[in-house]
């Protein structure tokens, strides 16, 4: 492999590095696995992945697969930032904002920028891309376009999908592919193209055609992010076209985005807070029904046990101590209003607080305390992802999964039943507005027990998620990690439909191989980083 990186760097401005300590380095991600790459590539340009990939393509022709693999800050938590060939890494140069245009709000910037970057400079201007929520220090904004990322924002403002413009993206093949959204006539013109950006357009398009009613009756629920379920939204019903939503949340499998234009919105300068504390689960989810109509910024459903972890570890939040002190506490409900107009702001507080005693709560608001103090609150769950005791981590196995809220009761008593079998915790962080539920067992990779529990846990969650009209890929991707437990429940039209996508963009897999594909389990298992601690996660912890 040495002299195949000899090779790249001769005809590359960016450099190829095949050192033993980098490529350990780059072995894991926010994931359970452990993939050791055999180079690392660090592009200057756009033309340096395409030279690479057009490497990559005529090896395959000659029947050698060398994987291609985009990587950012390595945040992907489904195990689609690792890969045994090429790691393409775009955080070393390719991370500069170009431009920003107020007027349109949008702004042009390259993979590798850090969200945290990108974030700071529209907040100069008064803007930013709401989707990228309080992970900022940890994602690239590649790495958010190519996961799909939401938050806790998303049931007001959308995922990633919402603010992306158009992408330029490099094919399996090393061609430049952009998206924009195309007439009828734009796409026929596309569809008469000779080369590999023409064929795309032309199988894709018959493809749709060919299954139309499958793609409406099970491709229809947007909550739904398993395989390719954005091919959905490729084409309009006047007929128009847009290859974006393919690649946001693709993962690398279909392309490797190379840079973008995002949208942005104005952002308030102040947002308002509330923190309610219930008695009962069941009170909890009645106030819950009336809170959503009043459409805030965000809404989280926080089951007590997290705070109470937190507590174990000497960490207290006055809010719910002074709660607890009153009468039992099972959930905390956090809401919040980012409303231009202070009135606003302060209307729903003044609503959120009569709907809060309505049902016996504790209300505190950043009306009576500092805002900061019950902003911190949100970041409790960091003492369930990060235990206290030997060798034990809460790894991010059921992230970003969909439930509706209406089925969330049943739900939750399944899954005291789940953990009461397996004699784990699985306390329950919930997003309400969207739907979004995680949770995390204290699990101990180390021993064989706990790896034989994560795979039967996996399956037993995610039939379960199903069972109540849900979905084990909603916020999140199946990447390497879940693809088995997910494709569990796609049946075999959807399967083939996926591949279908898949193999028109990536005939020679190339491009991220093994990732949102139905992984074989033993597979899988091999991959585990049985080392996987605390101290693996501690990078990518994020906060809520």
């Amino acid at each position: 492999m040495s002299k195949v990186a000899a090779y790249l760097n001769e005809h590359l401005l960016g450099e190829v590095v095949v050192d033993e300590a980098v490529r350990n380095r780059l072995s894991t991600d926010a994931s359970v696995l452990k993939i050791k790459p055999e180079m690392v590539v660090y592009p200057w340009t756009t033309n340096d992945i395409r030279k690479v990939a057009r490497f990559a393509w005529q090896l395959a022709e000659k029947g050698h697969v060398l994987p291609l693999t985009a990587r950012g800050a390595g945040f992907d938590d489904t195990g689609a930032a690792i890969s045994k060939g090429a790691l393409i890494v775009t955080t070393a140069h390719m991370n500069q904002v170009f431009e920003y245009d107020a007027k349109q709000k949008l702004i042009r910037v390259q993979p590798g920028a850090s969200a945290a970057a990108v974030d700071a400079a529209l907040r100069l201007q008064g803007a930013t891309i709401p989707a990228l929520g309080s992970d900022l220090n940890y994602v690239t904004i590649g790495g958010a376009v190519a996961y799909g990322s939401s938050n806790h924002m998303s049931g007001k403002y959308g995922t990633m999908e919402n603010w992306v413009s158009q992408l330029e993206v490099v094919l399996a093949s090393g061609d430049v592919l952009q998206t924009q959204r195309l007439s009828k006539r734009e796409l026929n013109r596309k569809k008469g193209l000779q080369g590999y950006e023409g064929d795309i357009y032309r199988k894709l398009d018959t493809l749709i055609d060919d299954n139309k009613e499958l793609i409406a009756d099970q491709l229809s629920d947007e909550n739904d992010s398993v395989g390719y379920s954005s091919l959905s939204r490729v084409k309009a019903k006047d007929g128009s076209f847009d290859l974006m939503p393919l690649f946001v949340g693709s993962q690398g499998t279909l392309g490797i985005i190379s840079e973008m234009i995002l949208k942005t919105e104005f952002v308030s300068s102040e947002s308002s807070i509330a923190v309610m504390a219930f008695a009962s689960s069941d009170v909890a989810r009645d106030a819950v029904d009336e809170l959503v109509r009043m459409r805030p910024s965000s809404l989280e459903y926080i089951e007590s046990a997290y705070f109470e972890a937190a507590r174990e570890q000497g960490k207290r939040y006055k809010a719910y101590e002074d709660a607890a002190k009153e009468q039992a506490v099972e959930v905390v409900l956090i809401i919040g209003f980012d409303d231009f107009n202070a009135r606003a702001q302060k209307k729903g507080l003044a609503k959120a607080k009569k709907i809060a005693n309505k049902y016996d709560a504790s209300f505190v608001s950043s009306e009576d305390t500092n805002s900061d103090e019950l902003r911190a609150m949100r970041s409790v769950t960091i003492f369930t992802n990060i235990p206290q005791g030997k060798g034990s981590i809460s790894p991010p196995l059921f992230n970003g999964a969909y439930v509706p809220f209406e089925r969330f009761e049943l739900f939750s008593q399944g899954v005291a039943e789940l953990a009461k079998k397996h004699h784990v915790s699985l306390p329950l962080y919930v997003r309400p507005y969207e739907g979004i539920v995680e949770t995390r067992p204290n699990l101990n990779l180390s021993k064989v027990g706990d790896r034989q529990k994560v795979f039967r846990l996996l399956d037993e969650y995610a039939a379960l998620i199903a069972s109540h009209s849900g979905y084990l890929v909603g916020e999140s991707r199946e990447g390497r990690f879940k693809s088995q437990a997910a494709y569990k429940q796609v049946n075999e039209e959807l399967r083939d439909l996926f591949k279908k996508v898949k193999d028109i963009f990536d005939p020679q897999g190339i491009l991220n191989p093994g990732v949102k594909q139905p992984g074989e389990l033993k597979t899988i298992i091999s991959q585990l980083n049985v080392e996987h601690s605390a101290a693996s996660t501690a990078g990518h912890t994020p906060r809520r």
